[in-house]
Formats: structure tokens, C-alpha cells, sequence
């Protein structure tokens, strides 16, 4: 899973990190938040997540806070000819009828990573309107023994980047639920499809 990225290449991180900063001031988009240092290898949730624009905002909200992010998607966009290219952004292809270790392998490229590593995770595991938000991250983050970090996009706002560290207390409803309410009032692209 560990894989060599944009994130880890030098002049290109630069450039694209400058560029990130242009394009996003440009549009009147905000970045808020920083990573702490004992939270260099944490799970980020990505949401809402509900357009295919969140990948590149992503991605320069990424650049411009200097994190070294893996992303997971779904199978199908890492097929020839962008396989290489999705990989290199960081990508790392789930193929969602084979699912079930997924958790358990996350979380073990995650303790044997050397150095930082945050690993995006949308809870709600498609962009289609879901009320339903999947547990894997919280596992990763707890089999990791990692924190979590509030990660948002806000479209209403144009507002973007890290919010809170959340440290798992072990009742998961209790946590999906205090996490759910952080997101609550943060608008999607489609905020039609989003519900917590």
C-alpha cells in the first residue's frame, strides 16, 4: 500500500503546493487547520464527499497544508490509461466485493509505514446519496492505534482543511455520532446528497 507519490516528489510537490495556493486564493477558498506533529501518521475522514471535484480539492488543500495523504478509491478509476497516474496522486485501488481485510491491511501499512502517512477514508464510501456511513476508518484508526482527524471540504463556505483530532473512546455509536454532528452543518458539492 505504501507506495512512492506526488507527495514525495521534491520539485514537483513544490510547484504543485505554490500552484494549490494561486488557484485556491484565486477562487476565494480558505484553508484552516494543521496537522500536530504526534498526528503525522493519523486517519483523515474525507467528507462530505459527494462530487468528483473532491479529489482535487483534496488533493491541493493536501499540498498546501504539506501532508503526505493516500487516498482510497474505488477499483474501476485505476484502470489503463490513469491506473499509473492515480497511484502516483496517491491513490490506492479497493476493489469493493473483496473488502472484508481491508481494514486489517490499512491498518498494518499504516503502523510499518517509515515516516508520516495519512490515509483519507470517505466514510460514505460512494458519492451517491447515502445515510449510511461505513465504520472502516474508525477500525483503521483504532487497529493503527492512530488519531483521527475531521477533514472537510465546505463548499457553501469555500472553506477547507483539517479540522479536530478525535480520539476514539471504544463506544462506537457514541463516536459516529459525536463525529457525525462535527459534520453536520459542512455543505458538499451536491449537498443534496449528503446527510449525517
Amino acid at each position: 500500500m505504501h507506495h512512492r507519490t506526488i507527495f514525495d516528489t521534491p520539485f514537483v510537490n513544490t510547484l504543485l503546493r505554490r500552484l494549490s495556493v494561486a488557484i485556491l486564493k484565486s477562487t476565494g477558498w480558505t484553508v484552516e487547520g494543521q496537522l500536530p506533529p504526534h498526528a503525522a501518521k493519523s486517519v483523515l475522514i474525507a467528507a462530505p464527499h459527494t462530487s468528483n471535484w473532491d479529489l482535487p480539492y483534496t488533493l491541493m488543500l493536501a499540498f498546501v497544508l504539506r501532508l503526505r495523504v493516500y487516498w482510497m478509491g474505488k477499483q474501476s478509476i485505476f484502470r489503463w490509461p490513469f491506473g499509473g497516474l492515480m497511484r502516483w496522486l496517491g491513490g490506492i485501488p479497493v476493489n469493493r466485493g473483496q473488502a472484508s481485510n481491508l481494514v486489517a491491511l490499512s491498518a498494518q501499512a499504516m503502523r510499518d509505514a517509515q515516516g508520516p502517512m495519512q490515509l483519507i477514508v470517505p466514510p460514505e464510501g460512494t458519492r451517491g446519496k447515502t445515510r449510511h456511513w461505513k465504520t472502516g476508518f474508525y477500525f483503521i484508526a483504532q487497529q493503527a492505534g492512530v488519531p483521527i482527524v475531521l477533514a472537510f471540504v465546505d463548499y457553501e463556505r469555500k472553506v477547507g482543511g483539517l479540522g479536530p483530532l478525535f480520539e476514539l473512546t471504544g463506544d462506537v455509536e457514541a463516536d459516529m455520532a459525536a463525529i457525525k454532528a462535527f459534520y453536520a452543518p459542512i455543505k458538499g458539492k451536491n449537498a443534496d446528497q449528503f446527510e449525517v
